[in-house]
């Protein structure tokens, strides 16, 4: 079965929930997708920026001292944090507006949480020189200051949103009700794969080269696939970017970690897969934290970029089939992964990376000696530094 099917569905997952408005151009958007996906020109424009902007390929770097500390796992780190901007979601923003130029658009909106995707996306348009407008949640803006001063430099106009909790969710919520208004010029960059059709789709496409490149340079250092691939997720993007070149390949286990914010016994987590029932938000259907009611729940989570109440489809697609596994862990257990990283490999990661560092220690202990493990670390840690000092 194609993943996703004509419709955009991944089993009873994605899908396009959207008003009338913008129907007309999503279907337009995937008749350009697919068109320009198989267009040589379009992938030899592509491949030409994430070489020589943003840095391709990443280095997989056998982290020693970590494997030595968790003793059963020899641990692969695929390094995205090493990309121009500082994240993996340079790949799919520089993918999405080469899109927005064929389709003649000259206005780039976007949502970000952890400012990873904000930043990435007023890059791109200010490479291309495109008006750009990001959203961005009032706390998030707190919490993210830093890259919130990134994104002006760069030339974006930075929104905060005060509405609901002031993440993430809201930030989306505004980004699309900007789009329904300004359809005509307007391209609207989503950083994850979330969203209506095509976007899981169109996201997956540009990040799946994060799995690619993971694949092919494991293969030449140990001439054998890996035990496990781990990522964290909120949306996804960056798991499924690296999972999706290792779908077919069964015998490799795939990780999810979740955020367990202040416990799962709480209402104040982001794991969806964990804790959520099926329903619809922005415009697809998947896992989606809800009240009694059915009300979309505030998420929770010490990293920005997992303070979010959804999932990607393509992920309950592979939660409900058992292709892939996903676990939480909360936010004291996350501090103590970026500490650990930091300390014995002297590499600071994001925050939201530092929630699957932790997840290892627990792997460890349920794993054969010589277990190999490829983890996607995400992003580095620097824009977190500042709230991290407030917590230790």
């Amino acid at each position: 079965m194609a993943l996703p099917d004509k419709q955009g569905h991944f089993g009873e997952f994605g899908g396009r929930y959207v008003p009338e408005t913008l129907m007309t151009l999503l279907i337009d958007l995937e008749k350009q997708f697919n068109a320009l996906r198989r267009n040589k020109a379009f992938r030899d424009e592509f491949a030409f920026y994430l070489k020589e902007y943003a840095g391709r390929p990443t280095n997989l770097y056998l982290a020693e001292r970590l494997s030595r500390h968790l003793r059963t796992l020899k641990v692969y780190l695929k390094r995205e944090d090493l990309l121009h901007t500082g994240a993996h979601k340079i790949n799919n923003t520089l993918g999405q507006i080469l899109v927005a130029r064929r389709m003649g658009k000259t206005r780039i909106i976007a949502e970000t949480g952890a400012g990873q995707h904000g930043v990435a996306a007023a890059t791109a348009a200010a490479l291309f020189g495109l008006e750009c407008v990001i959203y961005m949640g009032a706390e998030d803006i707190r919490r993210q200051s830093l890259n919130v001063f990134r994104m002006k430099l760069l030339g974006a106009k930075v929104i905060p949103v005060t509405s609901g909790s002031q993440t993430l969710k809201d930030a989306m919520n505004e980004a699309i009700r900007d789009w329904v208004t300004h359809v005509r010029e307007t391209f609207y960059i989503i950083g994850s794969v979330a969203g209506p059709h095509p976007y899981p789709l169109m996201v997956r496409e540009f990040q799946a080269v994060i799995g690619v490149e993971a694949r092919k340079q494991f293969l030449a250092k140990e001439r054998k696939l890996p035990d496990h691939l781990v990522a964290c997720v909120g949306g996804g993007s960056n798991a499924m970017g690296l999972f999706h070149a290792f779908y077919k390949d069964k015998g490799v286990g795939m990780i999810g970690v979740e955020a367990a914010g202040k416990g799962l016994n709480t209402h104040e987590h982001s794991a969806t897969l964990s804790k959520g029932p099926v329903g619809v938000m922005h415009g697809s259907k998947s896992n989606l934290l809800q009240d009694k009611d059915g009300q979309v729940q505030v998420a929770h989570s010490v990293a920005a970029g997992l303070d979010y109440p959804g999932v990607g489809p393509e992920h309950a697609y592979y939660q409900k089939t058992g292709r892939a596994q996903y676990v939480a862990v909360d936010d004291k257990a996350a501090i103590r992964g970026f500490k650990m990283l930091s300390r014995l490999e002297g590499i600071i990661p994001a925050l939201e990376t530092a929630h699957v560092l932790a997840y290892l220690e627990t792997l460890a202990r349920k794993s054969k000696k010589g277990t190999t493990v490829i983890v996607n670390l995400s992003g580095r840690g620097d824009k977190d530094v500042n709230q991290i000092q407030q917590l230790i």
